[in-house]
Order: C-alpha cells, then structure tokens, then sequence
C-alpha cells in the first residue's frame, strides 16, 4: 500500500509541475515582454508535439485547453480593435 501512495504522490506532484508549466507559459503569452509573448503563442497555439506532451503530462486536454485560450486571443484580439478605434 505504502508503494502505491508513493507512486501517487510522484504521479501528482509530476502533474502539478506540468501544471505549473503551462500555467507560466499563458503568463509569459498575456503578461511577458514581446519576445515571450510570441514564443508563449508560438507553444500554446502552433506547436503540436511538444505541446500534446506537456498537456498530457499535466493531465489537461489539449484542445480544450487551446479552445480555451482561443476564446482568450479573440476577447484581447476585439479589446485591442476598439481601443484603437478610440484613440
């Protein structure tokens, strides 16, 4: 039984670091400087390999995850329009 919490243990704290990646990536997308920002979008909406692979380590889908973030880019994609309209 003992093993078998640890593996658990070891299987959530690994996906949680997963987490953590992903979680600082869209950061690094909506807060970062400019050449994060692109690198951010780059990972979270064109690559596909390495991008599936970290989903997946992380236990998160990954097209829900990038529907998600897409709903996101076309919210800032229409503030930015309008602010520019404004201006």
């Amino acid at each position: 039984m003992h093993m078998l919490q640890s593996v658990e243990a070891e299987e959530t704290a690994e996906r949680r670091l997963w987490r953590a990646v992903i979680a600082r990536t869209v950061d690094e997308w909506v807060n970062g400087p400019l050449r994060q920002q692109r690198e951010a979008e780059k990972f979270l909406f064109i690559e596909n390999e390495d991008y599936r692979t970290v989903c997946d380590s992380a236990g998160i889908n990954p097209e829900d995850l990038r529907g998600r973030l897409e709903k996101i880019r076309s919210r800032q994609t229409a503030e930015a329009r309008v602010n520019a309209l404004r201006n």
